[in-house]
C-alpha cells in the first residue's frame, strides 16, 4: 500500500463514490441523490486537499481529506451545487450544509473527512491515513490535529482513540440534526510530537 498526496483527474470519481459510500448516510438527505451527490462531488473534490491510499496495483483505497485557510478535500462553490442541483436545489442545500459547516481552526490542523473502501476496512488503511495527516499537520507546524466524528459511529471512534485521539467536546448541531440523522459530534484531538 502507497500513501500520497493528492490524486489524479482520472481518479476523481473514484474518490467521489468513496467519499460518499462513508458520508452518504449522513449527508444523504441534504447531499443526494446519489447521482446527482456524486456530479457535485465529482466537481468539487480538491485533491490538494487529501491523501490517498493506493494498492499495489495504483486501486483507491481510502481517502483523508484535511482542511485549511486555503481549501477543504470538498471546496465547492456555488457554481459547482448549481451544476449539479440547479439553482433552487443549490440554494437549500448551501443553507442547511452552511449549518453544519465547520471553519478552519487555526490552533489545530483540521482532518475533513476519512474515507475507507469496505472491502479494505480492517488492513490498517485508515491507520496509514491519519499518520500521513499528523505528518503534514507537523511539516506544517501544528502541534495538534482535530477531527469530528459523529455519535454512533463506533468503529470510526475506536479507530481514533487507538491512533491517540482523545474526545475534548461534544457539539450539538440543532434542528437540522432531524435531517442528518445525528444530534451531535465528538470533537477528538491528537497531540503530536
Amino acid at each position: 500500500m502507497q500513501i500520497a498526496r493528492g490524486f489524479a483527474d482520472s481518479e476523481r470519481s473514484q474518490v467521489a463514490a468513496l467519499y460518499w459510500d462513508a458520508f452518504g448516510g449522513k449527508l444523504g438527505r441534504a447531499l443526494g441523490p446519489r447521482g446527482k451527490a456524486l456530479a457535485f462531488l465529482g466537481r468539487a473534490l480538491d485533491p490538494a486537499h487529501a491523501f490517498v491510499a493506493r494498492s499495489a496495483e495504483g486501486e483507491v483505497l481510502g481517502v483523508a481529506g484535511f482542511r485549511t485557510a486555503e481549501g477543504a478535500l470538498v471546496a465547492g462553490q456555488t457554481s459547482d451545487m448549481m451544476a449539479a442541483y440547479g439553482a433552487l436545489g443549490a440554494l437549500w442545500r448551501m443553507a442547511v450544509l452552511g449549518m453544519v459547516a465547520r471553519d478552519v481552526d487555526n490552533a489545530r490542523f483540521l482532518l475533513d473527512g476519512l474515507a475507507v473502501r469496505q472491502d479494505a476496512r480492517g488492513r490498517g488503511v485508515g491507520s496509514r491515513l491519519l499518520e500521513a495527516v499528523a505528518a503534514e499537520a507537523v511539516r506544517r507546524g501544528y502541534r495538534e490535529v482535530r477531527l469530528d466524528v459523529i455519535e454512533g459511529n463506533p468503529r470510526a471512534r475506536a479507530l481514533y482513540e487507538r491512533r491517540g485521539f482523545h474526545a475534548v467536546e461534544d457539539q450539538p448541531i440543532g434542528p437540522v440534526r432531524h435531517l442528518f440523522g445525528f444530534s451531535a459530534a465528538t470533537v477528538m484531538v491528537r497531540r503530536l510530537g
